[in-house]
């Protein structure tokens, strides 16, 4: 009985680590399409083919997300090519506007309040970020907090521009 329990355990933890995000299923395909706008902001993903793109999904409550802002700000800075595309999860249109003015976030961000995009990209938890590649082929997921001027993402992204 004891080894049953022990082999049906060890099955239910496998089948359950198959897929914890490292390699969504995603990868390699082509990344969703989606246009959105917010009334001051828009982005079209079919309009940014040819570029690289950093699609990253954030919230004003989420603190690791606020977190990660100057970096992704900082990238855009260093990498103008490349395109930073931020999409708000808010549903509270005027703190969203309120949060971006009181931080002086520099950076193509669109609130998102229906929440239309991020499901396409299976995203659940923020940040969570996708590098779209310039054929539109979704080539990263980030899952959390990164250091988006890191020498590792800055090449990484470069070779990517290069092709």
């Amino acid at each position: 009985m004891r080894r049953l329990l022990v082999s049906v355990g060890l099955g239910l933890l496998l089948t359950a680590g198959c897929d914890r995000g490292q390699h969504p299923g995603q990868i390699g395909s082509v990344a969703p399409t989606f246009a959105v706008s917010d009334g001051s902001q828009a982005a079209d993903l079919s309009k940014l083919r040819g570029k690289v793109v950093v699609l990253n999904f954030w919230a004003t409550w989420c603190a690791p997300c606020i977190e990660e802002l100057p970096s992704l700000m900082e990238l855009q800075r260093r990498m103008p090519d490349v395109a930073v595309v931020a999409i708000s999860t808010d549903d509270d249109t005027a703190a969203y506007k309120k949060f971006l003015n009181e931080h002086s976030i520099q950076l193509r961000t669109i609130n998102d309040s229906a929440q239309k995009v991020n499901p396409m990209y299976g995203t659940f938890r923020y940040p969570e970020t996708y590098v779209i590649d310039r054929k539109g082929v979704l080539r990263r997921k980030f899952i959390g907090p990164q250091t988006w001027t890191s020498p590792e993402i800055i090449d990484y992204l470069a070779k990517l521009e290069r092709g």
